[in-house]
């Protein structure tokens, strides 16, 4: 398939388990850290139905030293069919998403650092979120990677009438 990939509903491509790497370089000195984990996009429960959960689970390497990192964001319908509006666990507002086209640019300020989002959509099973922070506190580069888990398919129930019991 060409890139960019058009997702006609933002909500309804992302629901499910995907494999999670990104890179963080710190653009001041060079320093690298990687995480590696999943994210899973779960239905919210009422009332904010039909947003989904985000939570991301995984391990964070950074300076050789790994440790346990996780997060939370909740992912509820935007404001124009087919996108949606990301925020933190907490309710705060984060950025928008409008993956319609296939890619979507978005900024978010932090104190005064300003966080400058890139999304690209390359497949059904394939997208990228890159993030340019910069400001007085930071300078970093966190580029991740997420690849859709695959469901191992069930066997399809028997069409053989059940056998009488014991």
């Amino acid at each position: 398939m060409p890139f960019p990939h058009p997702v006609p509903e933002a909500l309804t491509h992302l629901a499910g388990e995907w494999r999670v790497t990104r890179t963080v370089r710190d653009l001041a000195d060079g320093s690298e850290g990687r995480f590696s984990g999943t994210t899973l996009f779960s239905p919210l429960p009422a009332p904010d139905e039909g947003g989904l959960l985000h939570h991301e689970s995984g391990v964070f390497t950074w300076r050789g030293t790994a440790r346990p990192a996780e997060r939370t964001l909740r992912f509820l319908p935007g404001g124009i069919p087919g996108t949606a509006r990301v925020e933190f666990a907490d309710g705060r507002f984060f950025h928008d998403l409008d993956l319609r086209s296939g890619r979507h640019s978005a900024d978010h300020p932090c104190s005064a650092d300003l966080y400058h989002g890139e999304f690209e959509v390359y497949d059904a099973d394939r997208w990228r979120a890159r993030w340019r922070v910069g400001g007085p506190a930071k300078d970093l580069l966190l580029v991740t990677d997420y690849v859709r888990t695959r469901v191992t398919a069930r066997p399809a129930p028997s069409t053989c009438p059940e056998s009488p019991g014991p």
